[in-house]
């Protein structure tokens, strides 16, 4: 037998007794106590005076626990166990905050030593450049260099400062396309705040489908504010490329 198999037999066959489910699931018995009174928790097994805990048991307190973190009230957790709600229909819930906060940025760290960086900005290395990247929230400083979040961004700027943009500059503009980017941002937050999530105003009181209804919703539309953004960016570049070229050559 394989040793998953062994792992998930061994698993199932778990019992506890009260004191040490709580202290599996890091709560007091007390706290236990109180989730059987309010029907959070299923009853367990009785042997004779004796009461035995699952792992079912263990599960379910980790959801309650989870639940409890992500900022739902025990009322709203009771009422959907109450009402018969599975566990994976509780977990739907857990999985329309992840859908709403999953990162939208699939940037990959790149770090580099005080030789690759002396190599690539030469006297533009400065205390003042450096600190400007830590403002901007891009760049960790360690004692063997630095770690920049975003392996392209990092990349463009040594490209950027080979052409013989200074690395000021390029910071300077850095910072006032972040600041577009996150007006460009509010804006979409706003709109799917105000149009898609007002159910989220109460959440406690919404139902599994409601919530995996919503989840659906918010991952369809992740990819559709990309393209828009995307498209509005290039569709301004066109105008004033197209602007500062008249500009600059007179016509």
């Amino acid at each position: 037998m394989a040793d998953k198999e062994i792992e998930r037999e061994a698993s199932a066959a778990r019992r506890f007794r009260v004191g040490e489910l709580a202290e599996a699931a890091g709560i007091t018995v007390r706290t236990l106590r109180f989730y059987r009174e309010r029907k959070l928790l299923q009853p367990p097994r009785k042997e004779g005076r004796i009461a035995w805990y699952g792992e079912e048991h263990l599960a379910r307190l980790r959801v309650i626990a989870e639940l409890l973190e992500r900022g739902h009230a025990l009322g709203g957790i009771a009422e959907l166990i109450g009402a018969g709600e599975s566990g994976r229909d509780v977990a739907e819930l857990i999985g329309l905050q992840d859908a709403i906060t999953a990162p939208w940025s699939d940037e990959t760290p790149v770090h580099l030593d005080w030789a690759e960086l002396k190599a690539s900005f030469g006297d533009q290395l400065t205390e003042e450049n450096t600190a400007e990247s830590i403002a901007q929230g891009y760049i960790t400083v360690e004692d063997d260099g630095i770690t920049h979040i975003s392996r392209r961004l990092m990349d463009a700027t040594i490209a950027l400062v080979d052409e013989g943009v200074p690395l000021a500059a390029v910071l300077a503009a850095s910072r006032t396309a972040q600041e577009h980017a996150d007006a460009i941002a509010e804006s979409f937050i706003t709109l799917i705040a105000d149009q898609l999530l007002q159910p989220l105003d109460q959440v406690d009181r919404l139902t599994p489908a409601e919530a995996a209804r919503l989840r659906d919703q918010v991952l369809r539309i992740r990819p559709l504010a990309r393209a828009v953004a995307d498209t509005q960016f290039t569709l301004a570049m066109d105008r004033r490329v197209r602007a500062e070229y008249e500009r600059l050559s007179g016509h």
